[in-house]
């Protein structure tokens, strides 16, 4: 698919060497077609991985696809220059009059505070709030998508004795629905959290459905509003090196992280991992654009209510 992507942004050099085909701007613009305008709100410490991350995966369909990044005045990343976040984020008071035909709104490394401790927490529940009327279909991920429970629907969170961390397999429990469209009985998917949302609470809700858990890791996908709102609780958009990152980050430091399982070669630190997700993560991000997005939006983007 060729993405179109702000000039000069690192993930389209990256991307490029791995044969994925991206456009700029510059040559969009010559394009006849009305591009999908879809908007990603990183929370993510490291911004340029997330992108590229993202990006990867919104590669895989025919469409083309204008990529738009959302940063909150509230909060000031520590881990990404300046210069970067100046040239290709946009904060929500500027894109807040636009209309968008999807949303990805990222996890955050802060699942232990209480949401209404987060310091962002009243401008990002004004993003939520907007995207219901915005936006045709929000994609939230793992912290996200348990802030957005909790907000709209007080589903709480619950922690971990120790880290949820490693592959497990989860699987599809309504096949049929379009964000399935080819997959397999059952998918793997990265999880790295220290809180979970739980079955028992998720239920109560006749508004949300469970359509994919894992015996494991429990609660995997919660679709709301006939997939206008679809929560992911862990990390498909992972690259295959992340998780190997995360622990080495953390080995020796804190006691309630683990080796992640179901991850390296022979559960061996020293091995390379071994990458089990990737095919459903590409599939399940080609399906939400085509089923979710693209079939659902109208073509005049000013009629998305």
């Amino acid at each position: 698919m060729p993405l179109r992507l702000p000039d000069k942004l690192p993930a389209i050099d990256i991307l490029k060497n791995e044969n994925i085909f991206v456009i700029d701007n510059s040559r969009a613009t010559t394009q006849d077609i009305r591009p999908l305008k879809i908007v990603i709100l990183n929370l993510m410490p490291l911004k340029i991985t997330t992108e590229t991350d993202l990006i990867r995966l919104l590669s895989n369909t025919p469409l083309q696809i204008d990529i738009n990044f959302m940063k909150l005045k509230s909060h000031k990343p520590k881990n990404t220059p300046i210069k970067h976040m100046m040239m290709f984020y946009k904060d929500f008071d500027t894109l807040k009059r636009q209309n968008f035909d999807g949303m990805i709104i990222t996890g955050a490394p802060i699942e232990t505070l209480e949401y209404e401790d987060v310091e962002y927490w009243d401008e990002i529940t004004r993003i939520f709030d907007w995207a219901h009327s915005h936006v045709t279909s929000t994609l939230y991920i793992c912290w996200a998508a348990q802030a957005g429970l909790w907000y709209f629907h007080n589903v709480p969170k619950h922690p971990l004795p120790k880290k949820m961390f490693g592959i497990f397999k989860q699987m599809p429990l309504k096949p049929h629905l379009p964000l399935f469209r080819g997959f397999d009985d059952v998918f793997c998917m990265p999880q790295s959290r220290h809180t979970e949302v739980r079955r028992e609470d998720i239920v109560k809700h006749e508004e949300l459905d469970i359509i994919a858990e894992s015996r494991e890791s429990g609660v995997g996908i919660v679709m709301a509003r006939d997939g206008r709102d679809i929560f992911v609780t862990g990390h498909l958009e992972y690259a295959p090196e992340t998780l190997d990152k995360e622990y080495r980050r953390d080995r020796g430091k804190r006691d309630d992280v683990e080796m992640p399982v179901n991850y390296y070669r022979d559960d061996n630190p020293d091995n390379p991992p071994l990458v089990t997700w990737r095919a459903h993560a590409n599939l399940l991000f080609s399906n939400w654009i085509n089923y979710y997005v693209y079939q659902e939006t109208p073509y005049n983007i000013d009629d998305i209510r």
